[in-house]
């Protein structure tokens, strides 16, 4: 087990968020806030709670009834049911959970699960996953199904799967039948497990068969100085993961971005469901430079139980200039410490958003250990440095473009990156597809592989 250090000012803990199982029925990779053992660290001299002191059924759901009463967000709102009227944790969890979340993911409190402690760490302490490296275009609820992107270290990067191919089936299951039911085909249960999958490439059909495994993820896939028709030169950085190990590349592709010159940024974030708000702390240090550095970049409010672990973070001083504009590229995958980055820099810069309407998700965690589980239950709201906060139904984009799903991250022909570099070149949103926004049936029925949507407080 992995007991990250504590963080930034009272009440910020270590944390990190893997792959989670939500409790209606069905399995969504999201992400969740690393094994925190808040008890380790302490908050504003209130007592941290610890895990069930026993694990059979009824005493861990008497043990979440209490600490949902205690910690969650919402409690006072949420329900209260008698945990004797459930069967399983699944089901209790499900009942506790808030009625009358505003954001399209709703009505229920979408957000809050739990992982395992084994996947939880796999993913945010080693920088890890467990699958095929596959992740799809599946929230839009329409054909074609395409692959968006793929791991580079996975089984699906290495069996020579790229951005683009177009879906036909899996397993011999259909594109369409896919899109009705899910992709828990694409989430195996252990390495080793198979599955078979049926391509298009430029109109010629291949299939790969690929076995999950375990592999190094790269939580930094492009960046590039671009030039503008005026000869000005432009960075440009994807980010699909807010976990520690990305800090090192942002870095250092960030520092090489600047030697070439560029003094303006692309951010990509359209495939980026967020994670540790230290990391995109760190983004935002880079991006504003020395120039708002100690300034606060979020501040995270929690119920009225435990007003004395609000607290906040503020950014270093990062030697050198800030990007004079910054253009943020998004999408429905958008979400919570994403979304923070275009929400904590608009008070200091000059921010422009590209592509299509975020998720919706102001709100974090404090995970807790449990019985050899991390619980992930939403617990702040998190509030740029003028008190907003107010997207829970999305950020719209400045200009609204729509993703194919085709061309390579960071090249100027890729449709979103070259609609952020005509908007940095002429000042005007290009005229462009118009996004779809993904489907509320979708987003509320499951996510895709990959798709994690969390902030945690670390």
């Amino acid at each position: 087990m992995v007991v990250p250090g504590c963080y930034g000012a009272r009440g910020v803990h270590g944390n990190g968020e893997p792959r989670m199982q939500f409790v209606r029925g069905w399995k969504w990779a999201a992400t969740a806030a690393a094994v925190v053992l808040l008890a380790a660290c302490g908050g504003g001299g209130s007592s941290a709670p610890a895990g069930s002191a026993s694990c059979d059924v009824a005493s861990q759901k008497d043990w979440l009834r209490g600490y949902m009463l205690d910690w969650y967000y919402w409690s006072g709102s949420s329900p209260n049911p008698d945990p004797a009227g459930y069967a399983t944790l699944n089901a209790y969890f499900d009942a506790l959970k808030y009625t009358s979340y505003p954001g399209p993911r709703g009505p229920i409190d979408p957000w809050s699960g739990y992982v395992d402690s084994v996947t939880y760490n796999r993913f945010f302490a080693e920088g890890r996953a467990m699958d095929y490296g596959i992740f799809v275009n599946g929230l839009e609820g329409a054909l074609p199904l395409r692959i968006r992107m793929v791991e580079p270290k996975s089984p699906a990067g290495l069996g020579g799967l790229q951005r683009g191919d177009v879906i036909k089936a899996i397993n011999g299951v259909a594109d369409s039948a896919l899109l009705a039911s899910g992709f828990a085909v694409l989430s195996p249960a252990q390495a080793g497990t198979q599955v078979t999958v049926d391509i298009e490439r430029a109109g010629v059909p291949q299939r790969v068969t690929l076995s999950a495994a375990e592999y190094d993820l790269t939580p930094v896939p492009a960046s590039a100085t671009l030039t503008r028709s005026s000869g000005a030169k432009v960075g440009y950085v994807a980010l699909k993961d807010f976990i520690i190990q990305a800090e090192t590349s942002l870095t250092t592709r960030l520092d090489a971005i600047k030697a070439d010159g560029a003094t303006e940024l692309i951010v990509d974030l359209r495939y980026n469901g967020g994670g540790r708000i230290s990391t995109a702390n760190h983004l935002a240090s880079q991006i504003v430079g020395a120039l708002h550095g100690g300034k606060v970049f979020t501040s995270l409010v929690y119920n009225a139980a435990h007003q004395n672990w609000n607290s906040s973070f503020t950014m270093a001083t990062v030697p050198g200039s800030a990007f004079s504009r910054v253009v943020v590229v998004t999408g429905p995958r958008t979400c919570s410490a994403s979304e923070l980055i275009v929400n904590g820099l608009s008070p200091y810069a000059q921010v422009t958003t590209v592509g299509g309407t975020s998720c919706g998700k102001p709100y974090g965690f404090s995970p807790v250990e449990s019985c050899g589980n991390v619980f992930s239950v939403v617990n702040f709201r998190a509030n740029n440095a003028l008190g907003q906060a107010d997207y829970d139904a999305g950020i719209a984009p400045t200009c609204a473009v729509a993703d194919t799903f085709t061309g390579t991250l960071g090249d100027p022909a890729e449709p979103l990156t070259g609609a952020a570099l005509s908007y940095l070149q002429t000042g005007s949103c290009p005229v462009a597809g118009t996004p779809a926004r993904a489907s509320t049936q979708h987003l509320r029925r499951f996510a895709e592989p990959g798709d994690r949507p969390g902030m945690t407080a670390d």
